[in-house]
């Protein structure tokens, strides 16, 4: 590395917020990219540590070079950050704006130190790229002949059907939306990541030679042995989409949705559409889910102007520090706090909801329950700590359970496609694993629909292997 003891003479930065107070007044984005000074410094901690846990099997899913874009930005070489980073990220805007980072989770560094800002440095990278017109289409240098259609345009159908269209192969995406982006479109609030991220990717998938057809439902509007027909592969990247429900008594008063359906139409009334909202404005919102969709609602309804938001888990609080059950370079159990955390909320640990009350027009009007304690796998009712909340509005974001099962793979369940014991698509049929091939003849699946409810970044990696695995397949028929 350049910087042998830059991590003895820098700590580390974060990037810049506005303010919560102002932030929550609009929609936009509020961080800003490190200044070139600064992005400088903070490559220079990367360690030269031998072994860099950052990419490996705890580190970044997508296998990121990341020393060398660290060691390229501490030396000013900002293309060269850019050309490496975009050889195994096709989009880092999204991962360093939406991801975890469980490369720096990984990081050597962070054994004795908080570790490289390595998610910022990657957005303050791709930024830079956009800025300066590096990033452009890739066409393929001759074209295979063979079709590929990819069902869903979130992260992994994007990255499968960009890698496959860059491979020369013609490729169809079909999204079942009237936009593009998946839940990365109508699921991630714009104050996180603005929705031109997703259509200037659009713009170069196109320019590719990728065709977006939406307002899609492949299974209803086409079915899948018409899919079969018209095409030489299919790719199923169609997401996990069914969420968990609670059935407790008063889950059906008015009042208590989904998370999804108040993010989405929230989402789509950013984008200028003409829709009715879910509007938390002025009422008590109680947030049941503890995860990433549960802090988003409290970012949307502070931005409503909420009475007041609680956020409710039923495990027990994490540990500030990292939890010995999560060593290095593991990702660690700990206590997180969003940035719509920041801007304003009441978190409650190990409750668990018993049920609503309403009033005499079936609206929700209060929660109740207790707290519970974890014993032998079981959450029993701690004696004495019953509770009764104000509840207006109730989000249930407690995650998602497997992909719709109606329609496409009840269509293709038809025609031999088989299942795992989660709901899931099974899909590692080939001679080895990692094949991504399902149990019917040319069709393969990736990310959430075949590993379940996960993260963009491996939503990502999965949708560049599979299409590695499409592409040997198509260009064996091609050989053959």
């Amino acid at each position: 590395m350049g910087k042998p003891t830059g991590f003895l003479e820098f700590k580390k930065e974060y990037l810049q917020k506005i303010e919560p107070k102002e932030r929550v007044k609009n929609y936009k984005e509020f961080e800003k990219p490190f200044p070139e000074a600064v992005a400088k410094d903070q490559g220079a901690r990367c360690m030269d540590c031998g072994i860099p846990f950052c990419h490996g099997d705890t580190g970044c899913p997508v296998d990121n070079l990341i020393p060398e874009f660290n060691d390229f930005v501490f030396r000013g070489r900002w293309k060269e950050a850019w050309e490496n980073l975009s050889k195994t990220n096709n989009f880092p805007e999204f991962t360093g704006r939406l991801c975890p980072a469980p490369c720096e989770s990984a990081c050597t560094l962070g054994i004795i130190e908080p570790p490289v800002s390595i998610k910022s440095i990657e957005r303050t990278i791709i930024d830079r790229a956009w800025e300066e017109g590096w990033v452009i289409p890739h066409t393929p240098v001759s074209k295979s002949g063979k079709k590929v259609a990819v069902v869903g345009s979130g992260p992994a159908g994007l990255a499968a059907g960009q890698q496959l269209a860059r491979a020369g192969h013609t490729v169809t995406i079909f999204e079942k939306n009237d936009r593009i982006g998946g839940l990365l479109r109508y699921g991630i609030p714009d104050f996180k990541m603005e929705k031109r991220h997703i259509d200037r990717r659009m713009k170069q998938m196109e320019a590719e030679g990728v065709t977006f057809k939406t307002n899609v439902n492949v299974g209803v509007d086409i079915t899948a042995k018409q899919l079969l027909a018209d095409f030489d592969s299919v790719v199923l990247a169609c997401g996990s989409e069914v969420p968990r429900d609670l059935p407790v008594e008063g889950r059906k008063n008015k009042g208590v949705y989904f998370a999804m359906e108040f993010l989405s139409k929230n989402n789509k009334h950013v984008a200028g559409d003409d829709i009715e909202i879910i509007n938390a404005k002025d009422k008590h919102v109680i947030v049941i889910g503890g995860g990433d969709t549960g802090s988003d609602c409290v970012g949307t309804s502070n931005r409503h102007g909420a009475k007041s938001v609680t956020q409710i888990e039923l495990f027990p609080e994490p540990p500030k520090e990292r939890d010995s059950s999560t060593p290095w370079p593991l990702y660690p159990k700990m206590l997180r706090t969003s940035t719509s955390h920041e801007e304003g909320v009441n978190r409650k640990w190990a409750v668990s909801t018993m049920g609503f009350k309403s009033n005499d027009k079936g609206e929700v009007t209060a929660i109740y329950g207790s707290e519970v304690k974890e014993e032998n796998g079981k959450f029993n009712p701690v004696p004495g700590t019953e509770f009764e909340w104000p509840a207006d509005l109730v989000f249930l974001a407690m995650g998602f359970v497997n992909p719709v099962k109606e329609g496409l793979l009840a269509d293709l369940q038809k025609e031999g496609l088989e299942l795992d014991g989660r709901g899931n698509v099974k899909a590692d049929f080939g001679t080895k694993p990692g094949s991504f091939a399902t149990s019917v003849p040319k069709v393969y699946a990736c990310g959430d629909v075949r590993r379940g409810q996960s993260l963009i970044v491996w939503a990502i990696s999965e949708g560049r292997k599979c299409a590695d695995q499409v592409h040997h397949f198509l260009m064996q028929e091609v050989e053959g």
